[in-house]
């Protein structure tokens, strides 16, 4: 199988570190474009060119916008990420260099360069959502959209209930999103809880693994101990689910097509993803919900972007 051409949009962030790892194991990679969310934008463009230095790549890294679309955040993720976003490790400054060019740009010119790409959108969708704005024919560019984010029954991890965060971050540009791609993959919280790798087995892979190993399990500390603190069990990885979808379709083995929405104006449910699964309002489905992937093979690419 050729490997896929992908550009991932991403707000680095611990597990969308492991993501890029896994990327850059088994994809080609376009680009990096770079958002606020997890933690500032300074600090996600400073992580994700951490990133690229830790691949040895020569992977762009664009950055792109500091704020969501319209309302500024009610939280971040410094509690989970740490202040800067890979654990407060300390890591000294990347050699990586960010580029010149703003990121809503490098999505249409990329998309132009490569159409037929597999665009992987890890955090809020701002960029997305302003390059679709100014072009919208972009989606007619992209061979794939791959979206971690939403929570399709409610069970969402923001302060809003039902919400998610990479959408409850920037509702209005998930709604643009979802409203301008006819077709995308949604890779929600929930379906990232029932893939949670057990912590012996993912141990097994830190200890077994490379300096991308012992990077990740330094940076992952912060994270693993707020899960255990919020009694979730085994190591959630997100980005990293998202991201196996993306390299390999195949690996989906149950879904549910739907269409999906985001609710914007709710006082308790401002950014939620809302799935009409009984085709009630007759809109046409937009969305392949992920359900279940194959556990093994999720896996085994986690262990090939940790050197295990």
């Amino acid at each position: 199988m050729s490997k896929p051409l992908l550009l991932i949009d991403t707000d680095p962030g611990v597990d969308d570190a492991l993501a890029i790892l896994m990327a850059h194991a088994k994809a080609d990679v376009a680009g990096l474009t770079v958002a606020a969310g997890n933690v500032g934008l300074g600090h996600t463009v400073r992580n994700a060119r951490t990133l690229v230095d830790l691949v040895g790549a020569a992977t762009p890294v664009f950055p792109g916008c500091p704020t969501p679309l319209v309302r500024m955040p009610d939280e971040d993720a410094v509690h989970v990420h740490g202040v800067d976003g890979l654990g407060d490790v300390g890591f000294p400054e990347p050699r990586a260099q960010a580029s010149d060019e703003h990121a809503v740009q490098a999505i249409l010119r990329l998309s132009r360069e490569h159409p037929g790409l597999t665009l992987v959108a890890l955090g809020p969708l701002t960029n997305l959502a302003l390059a679709v704005r100014l072009d919208p024919s972009l989606p007619q560019r992209v061979a794939r959209l791959v979206i971690m984010g939403g929570a399709v029954t409610g069970q969402g991890n923001t302060g809003k209930i039902p919400a998610e965060f990479n959408i409850g971050f920037d509702p209005e540009a998930a709604h643009v999103v979802f409203e301008a791609f006819p077709a995308f993959d949604l890779v929600d919280w929930e379906a990232v809880l029932r893939h949670a790798f057990t912590e012996e087995e993912f141990d097994g892979w830190l200890a077994a693994g490379d300096r991308r190993a012992r990077f990740f399990e330094q940076v992952f500390r912060t994270a693993r101990t707020f899960n255990l603190k919020r009694g979730r069990r085994g190591v959630i990885v997100a980005d990293a689910l998202a991201m196996a979808v993306a390299i390999d379709a195949s690996i989906v083995t149950r879904s549910e097509t739907r269409h999906v929405a985001v609710e914007m104006d709710g006082r308790l449910t401002r950014g939620a993803t809302v799935v009409d699964w009984s085709a009630r309002l007759g809109h046409p489905a937009n969305a392949r919900i992920v359900m279940e992937v194959d556990q093994a093979r999720f896996g085994a690419m986690v262990r090939l972007a940790l050197g295990a």
